[in-house]
């Protein structure tokens, strides 16, 4: 039986693990997990990201899963987050050479004040994907893929490829959902060109990329903290099944 989080696992998780679902993260150790430890740590069972006055960081900074580059899959667990926090969730990602432990690409997004969790913003590349409540697909895409010209296709933080094809509900009444300064749960649906959503059961974001030139297939797996003020997060349960 796997020890998940606090304690042992519910016999949901289990069901879950023998439906496919693996344990990524032990409870008690960083094992299979790669980041700077002056922001992360095991702390309650729990993966623990955390800023302090003193310790300020000067770019966003992944704690990056071992385990291999996901292509389909499912991702659950859970977070907590302080209201000053700020953080996400990366998947199909490529980490960058020239900033430490940085990643670009798909993220869902997290935050302590609720304004953009359970939207799809993609880190370091094309922004805003899909806000909470917005079935969006994305245009193909013919130009070239430096970053100065995915740039110029960016306004206000979102893509200018991203077309709003349906509703999942208003953002407010799904902001109504999500729980401040305490657990919620998470679920990323990822197959093929879908990309979806889920906090505490409610679809918040359904993003289908048709653009071949900048999505992803695959790639690397990883939490963040993002700079700002000081703020916590925690992540628990967290559990990957591949498609």
């Amino acid at each position: 039986m796997l020890l998940l989080g606090t304690g042992t696992a519910s016999h949901a998780q289990r069901k879950k693990n023998k439906d496919g679902f693996v344990a990524i993260f032990d409870g008690k150790t960083l094992n299979g997990w790669d980041g700077d430890k002056t922001y992360w740590r095991v702390e309650d069972g729990c993966l623990t990201g955390e800023i302090t006055p003193e310790k300020l960081l000067k770019t966003n900074s992944f704690i990056i899963w071992q385990g291999g580059k996901p292509a389909d899959f499912e991702l659950v667990g859970q977070f907590k987050i302080t209201e000053a926090g700020n953080s996400g969730i990366n998947y199909r990602s490529d980490q960058l050479t020239d900033v430490p432990y940085a990643l670009r690409g798909y993220q869902a997004d997290i935050d302590g004040k609720n304004r953009y969790t359970g939207q799809n913003y993609e880190e370091r590349k094309r922004t805003t994907l899909a806000y909470r409540g917005q079935k969006t697909e994305i245009a193909p895409y013919n130009g070239p893929a430096s970053p100065d010209s995915i740039r110029v296709r960016v306004k206000n933080n979102a893509w200018t490829g991203m077309k709003v094809i349906g509703s999942l509900g208003k953002s407010d009444s799904l902001q109504n959902l999500i729980k401040t300064n305490d657990w919620n749960t998470f679920h990323l649906v990822i197959k093929g060109n879908r990309l979806q959503h889920y906090i505490n059961d409610v679809l918040m974001s359904d993003v289908t990329d048709d653009d071949a030139v900048n999505r992803k297939a695959n790639g690397l797996l990883g939490v963040q903290v993002h700079v700002g003020p000081p703020m916590k997060v925690q992540y628990k349960e967290l559990m990957i099944k591949q498609l």
